[in-house]
């Protein structure tokens, strides 16, 4: 399962990524997809990152289930604790 939720990206940008994934709202994309395509994917949402701010959540075996990346310039960021994903946010 991926989550790849995104501000500010060009509407054209969103089309694109709706090609593999739904968009379930405005820049939220839900989809159950390879791990080879979630890594492109996030390829082309990395270069896209200086127009606003992505945040990717992916399956994995971790203690928590998941993984977490972000990219751009987000308010809030990802810190490992121990294993750990916490969010931290800009004060």
């Amino acid at each position: 399962m991926v989550v790849l939720v995104m501000e500010n990206m060009s509407e054209g940008f969103r089309g694109e990524l709706s090609k593999w994934l739904i968009e379930a709202k405005a820049g939220v994309f839900v989809g159950n997809i390879s791990t080879a395509v979630r890594e492109r994917l996030w390829q082309k949402v990395f270069k896209h990152g200086q127009e606003g701010s992505a945040v990717l959540i992916y399956s994995a075996d971790t203690e928590q289930g998941f993984c977490m990346e972000m990219c751009g310039i987000p308010h809030r960021s990802v810190i490992d604790f121990e294993g750990i994903f916490l969010i931290k946010t800009k004060e």
